[in-house]
């Protein structure tokens, strides 16, 4: 993908030179991308959104915050 290129212009494109008659092996050599990201943009218009993962476990450094975040104030002060 071109530094500054959308992932929806990408789709785009790659719709574009698909229907114009390129494979998919030379749309990947030419964008760049992998098969499974010319085929996602061959089925469907617009790419998937990103999802974020929720933390399944509260931080290892839970127990510690209030010690940590006195500790950071006190050497805020020095």
């Amino acid at each position: 993908m071109p530094p500054g290129q959308s992932k929806v212009e990408l789709y785009a494109a790659l719709r574009r030179d698909s229907r114009d008659g390129m494979s998919n092996r030379a749309l990947q050599c030419k964008y760049g991308v992998t098969w499974s990201t010319v085929n996602k943009a061959l089925t469907s218009a617009w790419p998937q959104p990103r999802t974020t993962t929720a933390s399944a476990r509260p931080s290892k450094l839970d127990p510690f915050t209030l010690l940590i975040d006195e500790h950071s104030s006190s050497e805020a002060l020095r």
